[in-house]
């Protein structure tokens, strides 16, 4: 699948929803004889090989909506962008929804130092969570506005393998208690 900004994912025919490969956006692609060359401006290349074609679609889908995140993700983004020093001592929120080329980053908050911060948060602490982040601070890194900037993967519970990648990125973690948060909402967010 190519996508209009220059994504490239493969799929498997059945039983995964995740891409067995991709390369985000930007991209070239080079469309061979049975084959596709897809190069991004690192100079990484990803060769598809094309045995066989049995269809092939373009459809426009218009102007990208947005995405809308379901109730508790949407909540909890609510929530911390309330009470950012839940997530580390000393965070301060500069903006919900911090704009990048491939999507918005949910938080993007400053620490105790003056450093900035990038918070990525979900439900459930995945793997492509941290990728999706780890892709946000690839793109917002050359930003000398930035100052210092490093990110947080922040989400209910996060699995073990999220963890250590996000480790080796050099991405920080922290788990919170949705529950807790909504006892401890500030006065400004209650309607009654």
């Amino acid at each position: 699948m190519v996508k209009a900004d220059g994504c490239v994912a493969i799929h498997s025919d059945g039983g995964a929803y995740k891409p067995l490969n991709w390369m985000t956006a930007p991209n070239t692609v080079v469309e061979l004889d049975g084959q596709w060359v897809v190069t991004n401006p690192k100079g990484e290349t990803l060769t598809i090989n094309l045995h066989e074609v049995f269809t092939d679609h373009a459809h426009e889908f218009g102007e990208d909506p947005g995405l809308q995140k379901d109730g508790v993700e949407a909540h909890l983004q609510e929530l911390l962008a309330a009470l950012p020093d839940t997530i580390e001592t000393g965070l301060t929120l500069i903006r919900r929804e911090w704009p990048t080329p491939i999507g918005p980053v949910d938080l993007m908050c400053v620490d105790a130092n003056g450093n900035y911060v990038a918070v990525e948060i979900k439900r459930r602490g995945e793997i492509d969570g941290v990728e999706q982040l780890a892709r946000y601070l690839e793109l917002l890194q050359p930003d000398s506005n930035l100052k210092g900037l490093r990110g947080i993967f922040v989400a209910q519970v996060i699995k073990p393998q999220a963890k250590k990648m996000a480790e080796q990125r050099g991405i920080g973690w922290a788990e919170v208690d949705y529950e807790d948060l909504r006892g401890r909402r500030p006065e400004e967010l209650r309607l009654f």
